[in-house]
């Protein structure tokens, strides 16, 4: 007894191209969440719920990135710059014992007991912060929404060709 398989080509044409086509559809997908929750880390984190907006430097400095070698895909949301405090806010940390001068003027001013003080220097004696985290609970939240776009990207890839 002997069978055949028709169609046999053309399967095989499919299955071919399905790498590339899913692999497509995970970037086209992936950038569209990461820049998503780069979004969300600058205006809902980054505008008081987990930091308060000072100069608006870290919140400008929040992008996202993706790279893809046909391999790997890798989404990557940070801050971009020379923002200084970005990861000890993230993170929390100790700062060092430093001298502060003045930037634009000779002397630096400050209230001390409701009184208006100056000095050329102030030696600051570090201090403690604690996390403030704006990127790892940002992915954390959106975890579900996440792995449900890039698996609808994958099964859509695989129905709809």
């Amino acid at each position: 007894m002997f069978a055949t398989l028709e169609g046999d080509e053309a399967l095989d044409l499919r299955l071919a191209e399905l790498p590339l086509l899913m692999q497509l559809r995970l970037e086209a997908k992936a950038r569209e969440l990461a820049a998503g929750l780069a979004a969300r880390v600058r205006d809902d984190k980054l505008s008081g719920q987990a930091l308060a907006t000072r100069s608006g430097a870290l919140k400008a400095s929040i992008a996202s990135d993706i790279l893809s070698d046909g391999a790997t895909l890798t989404a990557t949301i940070g801050s971009y710059g020379d923002v200084k405090y970005a990861a000890i806010q993230e993170y929390g940390g100790r700062t060092s014992a430093h001298e502060i001068l003045p930037d634009k003027g000779q002397a630096l001013a400050f209230l001390v007991g409701g009184m208006l003080r100056f000095a050329r220097r102030v030696e600051h004696p570090g201090s403690t912060l604690p996390a403030r985290s704006y990127l790892a609970t940002s992915l954390e939240e959106a975890r579900d929404e996440i792995v449900a776009g890039l698996t609808t990207a994958v099964t859509e890839a695989w129905n709809n060709p």
